[in-house]
């Protein structure tokens, strides 16, 4: 599935955290339809396709989907899909919980809800955009992932309920534009179980 969505690399970025980098990176952004910019450092950031591809394998490419979005999905029922992912296919659930879902939706909903388009509160009820995202995921419709990720990353990065969504891929946005950050605070990711 992640393959097909040539999500796999964007899945597998790592680093270290900077956190002030990351709130000045925030506070400065803005973006158009095509690129995303910042700020940095007095450094301007233009993440345009190019930059895309080289930090994530991502294009700016594929069905654009959203809530209220679905017309490049054909047939899309929001009710039907989630009722064709449930455990228990009588069930009648009134919510869209995660936690009822069989094994593969539930794993690939909680990627969507943790990953994809993190979110602060609330990971077990799946929104209209987490349905969509899996629905497309599952069906190997190509979503167009830049897109999804930028417009998540705009909505929520101005928001001070959201936790920061990204902040990895921030940072690699960072380095790519070869940003200093000799002096900064680090917060070091500690690697578990590592094989």
């Amino acid at each position: 599935m992640f393959k097909f969505q040539k999500l796999d690399r964007f899945l597998k970025l790592t680093g270290n955290i900077y956190p002030n980098l990351v709130k000045v990176f925030l506070t400065n952004m803005w973006y158009d339809d095509e690129n995303l910019y910042s700020q940095v450092k007095r450094i301007d950031i233009a993440i345009n396709e190019e930059v895309w591809l080289s930090v994530t394998g991502l294009r700016n490419e594929g069905a654009t989907v959203s809530r209220g979005n679905t017309s490049e999905l054909g047939n899309f029922n929001k009710v039907q899909f989630y009722k064709s992912c449930l455990r228990n296919q009588e069930s009648s659930s009134r919510t869209f919980n995660a936690g009822v879902l069989a094994a593969t939706p539930r794993i690939l909903a909680y990627i969507v809800i943790w990953v994809l388009t993190p979110r602060g509160f609330n990971h077990a009820t799946l929104t209209d955009e987490d349905l969509i995202i899996m629905y497309c995921l599952m069906n190997k419709i190509k979503v167009n992932c830049v897109n999804v990720i930028r417009e998540h990353l705009f909505k929520v990065g101005k928001k001070l309920e959201y936790r920061i969504p990204y902040v990895i891929l921030l940072l690699q946005f960072i380095g790519y534009f070869e940003i200093d950050v000799e002096s900064e605070v680090v917060e070091e990711i500690k690697v578990l179980n590592q094989t």
